[in-house]
């Protein structure tokens, strides 16, 4: 009677009262402790029996309806995430073109011989972003 596995199989075996007041008794490990309170539990009557089975039903949909709005919320966060990434990289994009496209035409102006000033104005660009600019050409 020492050993849970022999308790637990002398549980599920279905002995006798005797035997079952025994293994109360060894003080079983707490899922048989369990087990045997909700065993006692289902075999009082056919009404206690539904009512378990329907708590059970109740608290498994409530585990099956957490799980799915989770998995949910995790696939809108995913989503909105990605677009915002998307959005994100478009103006990202967006700046780098306008960036490039000022860095041209300084090139251009410089090229037709116009001051710095003139292409400062123009461009938008800097004095120091202009100088690189001219380091760069030559």
């Amino acid at each position: 009677m020492n050993d849970g596995l022999v308790r637990w199989l002398l549980f599920l075996k279905g002995i006798t009262k005797s035997s079952w007041e025994e293994l109360l008794m060894h003080e079983p490990e707490p899922a048989l402790k369990k087990a045997m309170s909700v065993l006692e539990f289902l075999s009082q009557d056919e009404q206690a029996r539904q009512q378990y089975i329907d708590r059970q039903k109740f608290l498994w949909d409530e585990v099956s309806m957490i799980e799915g709005a989770r998995e949910e919320g995790l696939k809108k966060g995913l989503e909105e995430g990605i677009q915002k990434g998307i959005e994100e990289g478009i103006k990202e994009g967006i700046k780098e073109g306008e960036a490039e496209s000022k860095r041209k035409i300084a090139i251009n102006m410089l090229v037709l011989g116009l001051d710095q000033d003139t292409i400062i104005k123009a461009t938008g660009l800097t004095l120091s972003e202009l100088e690189e600019l001219k380091k760069e050409k030559e």
